[in-house]
């Protein structure tokens, strides 16, 4: 078994057949990565697909053609029933891992059948697990923000650069590693914009920054930059003590610490910011639409999971300007409440 860190070599018997899955497992990856998916996607389905074919071989199985449906099946229920060893002892993979393994396979099989290595697509009827919908992320109130924001200590340098950083994330919600991989070159002050040029998926974007934000960033590279920076300079705009650019894991450390000392009581670290940038725009009116370009999500639906937080400030909007929302006596309440019961009671014995 590879060790933590180390690259998996899977034991395929003969990896030179041209109708052999190893084969055209090497062709599918290279054909996403031709297409512009991230290095993480491309890792993500060899890993999941070198499972499947290991799973395969194991039972006589290595050319693409004699993957059937049943076998698919049987290697879905494989998946449901694997445990896997841990700390706390064996554990189910969940759905969520189950349907990405899968997911990655009717990909695969999907590109042999397009392209003519297969007659018919074998997983084009396989059904994917039911994924329960994620849970609303933890978000800050403004109130909360401001608390975290004023955690750095401004007589150090250190400090300067830490309240620019937390200002940046709370101003435009950007990931971790964009924010670690910014360039003085890519705040444009005057226009009021940020240049994020590695975003996820290899995706480029220019995002709004806010006039606070700005100040701060100002104020760092002013006063506190200078400091930092290392010769030959990179350019590189948030730099750790040695002048060099943070590894996105550091920046996880040093925005957790401030969220812990600030008292909020609340875990997360940088995607903290993120999740509460998003819903508290929601929240004050803005589309969708424009919050999942700001965030640089490829699909409407990974921005969606903020409308479940936002919805308690849209309860609170109904009761407070809905002519029909407010209950006109304490019967009237009762009367509700008991309908309301005996609805949720026949939905729970349907």
């Amino acid at each position: 078994m590879a060790r933590k860190g180390q690259k998996k070599s899977w034991p395929f018997l003969d990896p030179t057949d041209p109708e052999g899955m190893p084969v055209l497992r090497l062709l599918w990856l290279d054909a996403l990565r031709t297409r512009g998916y991230s290095d993480p996607y491309v890792q993500n389905c060899e890993s999941a697909l070198g499972a499947f074919v290991l799973w395969a071989q194991e039972r006589g199985i290595t050319k693409a053609r004699e993957v059937t449906r049943p076998i698919l099946e049987s290697y879905q229920r494989w998946l449901f029933h694997y445990r896997r060893e841990t700390e706390e002892g064996d554990e189910p993979l969940s759905l969520r891992t189950q349907a990405e393994r899968l997911s990655a396979l009717k990909g695969f099989f999907k590109w042999l059948a397009k392209n003519g290595y297969l007659l018919a697509n074998p997983a084009s009827e396989m059904e994917l697990p039911r994924i329960p919908p994620r849970r609303p992320p933890e978000v800050l109130s403004v109130a909360e923000v401001e608390r975290v924001l004023a955690e750095p200590d401004l007589e150090m340098p250190m400090g300067l650069r830490d309240r620019a950083i937390l200002e940046t994330l709370y101003s435009t919600g950007m990931r971790r590693k964009e924010l670690s991989r910014l360039l003085v070159s890519d705040v444009n002050a005057e226009a009021g914009i940020v240049r994020i040029r590695h975003g996820k998926g290899k995706r480029e974007r220019i995002i709004p920054i806010g006039t606070r934000a700005l100040a701060w960033v100002a104020r760092y590279v002013r006063d506190a930059r200078p400091q930092l920076v290392a010769t030959p300079d990179d350019g590189t705009l948030f730099l750790t003590v040695t002048g060099k650019a943070f590894w996105p894991d550091n920046l996880t450390d040093l925005v957790r610490r401030y969220v812990e000392e600030s008292g909020v009581g609340k875990p997360g670290s940088c995607h903290l910011f993120r999740h509460t940038v998003a819903t508290l725009m929601l929240e004050n009116g803005a589309d969708i639409r424009f919050i999942q370009e700001m965030l640089g999500h490829a699909t409407l639906q990974a921005t969606e999971i903020y409308t479940h937080v936002s919805i308690r400030a849209l309860k609170e909007i109904h009761a407070a300007t809905h002519p029909g929302a407010a209950l006109g006596s304490s019967h009237q309440a009762e009367d509700v409440t008991e309908t309301v019961e005996k609805a949720e009671g026949a939905c729970d014995h349907s």
